[in-house]
């Protein structure tokens, strides 16, 4: 579920900031651009992003877990350089028509826009489903924990209960078993991507490539 939610938020403010920082006549274009790329070489660190976490009330939330990573800045430009690779007769001919900004995007953009739509969606979705380490630190309930949290806790217990054994035949089985349970995780937790994957897998190359081309 959080997946899910968080990848439908993330592409839903990636799309409009992609398509809106593409249009040559944005105010201010160059210096918002500008500031998104900033992003991607200064980060603030994990403690002022904590500190702003919990002053936003979002501590023990789902909201720590979509917010904060909302917008990654690499699939941004991803999308706005797709985006400008676009016929601009077509978007003006959408304009004159009296269509809005928004309905533009939605009625003539989006739907041309099919292989980076679905290539930088599996990128949110892989991100999203594989993170555990915000949940690690802005959740203390257990209650509201994702899968790979879990999953991480039966790992680190059973690898340490492994080394906690005096019995050298009875440590080398448990080891055995951590390598097992180990390998199984690893199946449950790449499971569901894999199987999305195949119904991106046409889209995501041509999308990708042109995405990151054109500057």
């Amino acid at each position: 579920g959080i997946t899910v939610t968080a990848t439908a938020f993330s592409m839903a403010l990636t799309t409009t900031m992609a398509y809106a920082l593409s249009q040559e006549r944005l105010m201010f274009r160059s210096f918002l651009m500008n500031a998104v790329l900033i992003t991607m070489f200064l980060d603030g660190g994990i403690i002022p992003l904590y500190m702003v976490v919990r002053d936003m009330k979002m501590i023990d939330s789902y909201g720590a877990l979509i917010f904060p990573v909302a917008v990654g800045t690499y699939n941004l430009i991803l999308m706005r350089n797709y985006f400008r690779t676009l016929p601009e007769s077509l978007i003006e001919s959408a304009r004159l028509d009296g269509c809005s900004e928004l309905k533009t995007l939605i009625r003539i953009v989006l739907p041309i826009s099919v292989p980076i739509l679905a290539a930088v969606t599996l990128f949110y979705a892989v991100g999203h489903w594989n993170a555990y380490f915000n949940a690690l630190i802005y959740l203390s309930n257990r209650a509201l924990y994702p899968l790979q949290l879990f999953l991480r806790e039966i790992l680190v217990l059973n690898t340490a209960g492994a080394d906690t054994i005096m019995d050298p035949e009875l440590e080398e089985k448990m080891r055995g078993m951590a390598e097992l349970l180990k390998y199984a995780l690893i199946v449950v937790s790449t499971a569901p991507i894999l199987c999305a994957y195949p119904f991106a897998q046409k889209y995501f190359t041509k999308g990708v490539m042109v995405g990151s081309l054109k500057g």
